[in-house]
C-alpha cells in the first residue's frame, strides 16, 4: 500500500511539472509572437506615416499650384452636365435625365441649375 501511494505521489507530482514548464514555454512562445506582431504593426505604421505624409504634400496647395502653372493646358469646363451610365448587356447606354426621374423628383425638382463662379483678382 506504502509502494502505491509513493508512485501516485511521485506520477502527480511529474504530471504537474510538467504541465507547468508547458505553460511556462507556451506564455514564452506567445511573447515571441506578441513581439513579431508588435514589430510588424510599428513597421506599418511607419509606411501608413511616409504615405500620408506623401499625400498631403503632393496635394498640397503649393504643389497643386506648381502643376496647374506648370501646364499651360489647364482650362476649366465651361458648364458641367451629369451623366447616368446604365450597363446593360449590349453595352453602356447614356440615360436621358427626364426619363430616369420618379414622381417625387419631378415634383420637388427644380428647373434652374447652381453654376460656380471664379474670383478673378
Amino acid at each position: 500500500m506504502r509502494l502505491t501511494k509513493f508512485l501516485s505521489t511521485v506520477v502527480f507530482i511529474t504530471s504537474f511539472s510538467v504541465l507547468y514548464v508547458y505553460q511556462q514555454s507556451e506564455i514564452f512562445r506567445l511573447a515571441y509572437l506578441g513581439q513579431k506582431k508588435q514589430a510588424v504593426f510599428t513597421e506599418l505604421l511607419d509606411k501608413n506615416t511616409a504615405l500620408r505624409y506623401n499625400i498631403n504634400k503632393s496635394s498640397s496647395l503649393v504643389n497643386i499650384g506648381a502643376r496647374i502653372n506648370s501646364t499651360n493646358d489647364f482650362q476649366m469646363p465651361d458648364n458641367y452636365r451629369f451623366v447616368k451610365v446604365i450597363f446593360s448587356p449590349g453595352g453602356l447606354k447614356i440615360a436621358s435625365g427626364r426619363a430616369q426621374e420618379g414622381l417625387l423628383a419631378r415634383i420637388f425638382s427644380l428647373n434652374r441649375e447652381a453654376q460656380a463662379k471664379t474670383v478673378n483678382p
